[in-house]
């Protein structure tokens, strides 16, 4: 199955820049709209920078450090004709003879020209070296924002929530598995008692989470902000509490969102931020 191409905006001095990735590694951004800070015509813009000797022999390097299947013999054959008049040079060409990689051409109504983004930034430097800099100063504004949940706060409630997460799991062994359950049956009793826990504070299982947010790595608990994590954790341990009182899985969820919902709100007092509204258990 091909992985989802994840899109998103860089703005630079009012012009939207397109870029996607198909891998959360390696992200594309448009050439096609990078060039229309210079010319109505992107791409011939594009073309006239392939077409020069110093921009084939980045491209080539460029080739032959991240792409194995890089055809070396062609590239000498473009770079032995390349500063002649009658050269040329476009993306299409460059991406057919050498099978690159780095170069994309994309069809539709988002298509044009796209590069990775170590090419993409030396196109930029071509184009204008002050466009550049706002074009890689909203791309680090970019990849702070995705970052962000990853801080020292957020990882220390993942991890609080993780260690209670194994006390909530005894809880289900010793509770709520008979000793002859096939190990599908048991792997079904612990999805259902997170996905209680997931419906009680998100107000949605696993799996409708993953259904809304395809293009999205990890899961919903992975999205979840630090107020939503520490709540998680607090949960895990209370529903293992529960589960010992023999409470059926019914009663739980109902006790469980009530809990949830007061613990937000406490903890958004104390922070002094706005309550983020959690959904009712009767939606679901």
């Amino acid at each position: 199955m091909a992985k989802k191409v994840v899109k998103d905006m860089i703005h630079a001095k009012g012009f939207e820049i397109g870029i996607y990735t198909n891998d959360f590694e390696n992200e594309y951004i448009s050439l096609t709209d990078i060039a229309r800070y210079k010319s109505d015509d992107p791409n011939a813009t594009i073309c006239n920078w392939m077409r020069n000797r110093d921009t084939l022999e980045f491209l080539g390097l460029w080739e032959s450090l991240h792409n194995p299947g890089f055809k070396p013999l062609e590239f000498e054959g473009f770079r032995s004709q390349a500063g002649l008049n009658a050269f040329t040079m476009s993306p299409t060409k460059w991406i057919e003879g050498v099978n690159a990689i780095g170069v994309v051409s994309k069809a539709g109504r988002y298509g044009g020209t796209y590069a990775h983004s170590d090419i993409a930034f030396e196109f930029a430097s071509w184009i204008s070296p002050e466009f550049k800099l706002y074009i890689i100063k909203d791309y680090k504004r970019l990849k702070s924002d995705e970052n962000s949940h990853l801080s020292l706060g957020w990882n220390l409630n993942r991890e609080i929530s993780k260690l209670n997460y194994r006390i909530h799991t005894d809880a289900i062994k010793d509770n709520l598995i008979p000793p002859e359950l096939t190990p599908e049956q048991i792997s079904y009793t612990y999805a259902s008692e997170a996905d209680l826990l997931n419906v009680a504070l998100f107000g949605r299982t696993a799996k409708q989470w993953r259904d809304a947010n395809s293009d999205k790595k990890g899961n919903i608990r992975d999205y979840a902000d630090l107020n939503q994590l520490l709540v998680l954790a607090n949960m895990e341990s209370y529903n293992a509490v529960l589960i010992e009182q023999s409470k059926t899985q019914s009663e739980r969820l109902i006790m469980l969102h009530d809990m949830a919902v007061k613990q937000m709100q406490t903890l958004v007092t104390l922070s002094g931020s706005a309550l983020k509204q959690l959904p009712s258990v009767s939606d679901e």
